[in-house]
């Protein structure tokens, strides 16, 4: 069992936000210049604002654009990087191209992630940038993750997770600096919406996409929809379940999901919960990378 990670100050005491913040910008600082994946969420966000903060125009956030990323993720990076002021770039990446990608085994966020860090080590050469950081935190090591194995392979800086930040201290810390991305809902990329198991595909892809935007139209912050063959498993954060269970917006829901593709609708009675779909891992063995990279 991995546990969270502590950082403790000269007094021995685990450090404060504060305290976890300054000991980012301080080390963000001994950078000489940095290249931050921007996914749009509260830890890429926060680390790009820290960054700008600390090297100015010797930081370039990048968001990758693929079938698995959202316009609704793509808007909010781009109201972000414009509010701030931030040196930004959009590339696009091709991680299904891949075919063990597109198999969708338990490992295939390292496949996405080889493939974003490649591109992004490959615009450092280039650019002349002397590292590539992402915001993954220190909440995040008690998760299933095979995306940080291909980070530790292209020796992709953690600077959240280096500092102890936890998800709440990032969160507040953000709100402090008003970033407008201090309470987004946690998000992922479209994938993590299919099953292990079933082929990552830009038509599946599109549909759940259809779905969610189709959800955050009725209003709701938190959710997935999760794709099962024809069927859409709705997830809906405990705390808007009761509005969703409404006989009214239950209807609504169902014919809003059909309108979108979907042929069933089912409301997930346990609600939303951050990977779910990790729940069948004991059921399912993953590929091993190396033979997977080959086919």
């Amino acid at each position: 069992m991995k546990e969270l990670i502590h950082i403790r100050n000269t007094e021995g005491n685990i450090a404060s936000p504060e305290e976890k913040e300054n000991l980012l910008l301080a080390r963000l600082a001994e950078t000489p210049s940095l290249i931050v994946a921007l996914s749009g969420g509260a830890d890429s966000a926060y680390l790009a604002w820290a960054a700008h903060d600390v090297l100015g125009a010797g930081t370039l956030s990048v968001t990758a654009l693929s079938p698995s990323y959202s316009a609704h993720d793509r808007a909010i990076v781009e109201e972000f990087v414009s509010k701030l002021g931030l040196r930004h770039e959009f590339i696009e990446t091709r991680e299904m191209d891949n075919p063990a990608y597109r198999a969708n085994a338990t490992d295939r966020c390292y496949f996405c992630k080889d493939e974003l860090f490649s591109a992004l080590d490959e615009l450092a050469r280039a650019r002349g940038f002397a590292a590539v950081a992402y915001g993954v935190n220190a909440d995040d090591t008690l998760d299933f993750r095979p995306g940080h194995r291909a980070a530790t392979e292209h020796r992709v800086l953690a600077p959240l997770l280096d500092a102890g930040l936890s998800k709440a201290e990032i969160r507040l810390l953000s709100r402090r600096a008003g970033l407008p991305t201090w309470d987004r809902p946690s998000s992922a990329c479209l994938a993590s919406r299919l099953p292990y198991g079933t082929e990552v595909t830009p038509e599946r892809l599109g549909l759940v996409e259809r779905g969610e935007a189709a959800l955050r139209t009725l209003g709701f912050r938190q959710f997935r929809v999760r794709l099962h063959d024809k069927l859409g498993r709705v997830e809906i954060s405990p705390d808007e379940m009761p509005r969703a269970l409404a006989p009214e917006m239950a209807a609504a829901i169902a014919d809003r999901l059909k309108a979108a593709g979907f042929t069933y609708v089912a409301l997930d009675l346990e609600g939303y919960r951050q990977g779910s779909l990790n729940e069948t891992l004991s059921q399912v063995s993953p590929r091993p990378a190396k033979a997977a990279r080959g086919t």
